[in-house]
């Protein structure tokens, strides 16, 4: 089964980013104030645009070991 669909995760491609409530908290099956309280902490990926809080949905999918880690290039690279 495809884990897209399984989790409701969209493509990063067709929607880059989501709402940290109701969107991120809906899939994490979290309260709202539980999912802003981690945003906060750092434990949901985020960025600000303006006043808005936003999920990067590729960060999300490989928080959630959905996806490949992106390859680290340059000197330090294993």
């Amino acid at each position: 089964m495809n884990p897209t669909v399984l989790v409701g995760l969209p493509d990063p491609n067709k929607r880059p980013t989501l709402s940290v409530w109701p969107e991120t908290a809906g899939i994490l099956n979290l309260s709202k104030a539980s999912a802003y309280a981690a945003a906060e902490r750092g434990e949901i990926p985020t960025i600000r645009i303006g006043r808005r809080l936003l999920v990067p949905t590729a960060a999300l999918r490989r928080m959630l070991q959905l996806d490949e880690p992106i390859p680290v290039e340059g000197p330090d690279a294993a």
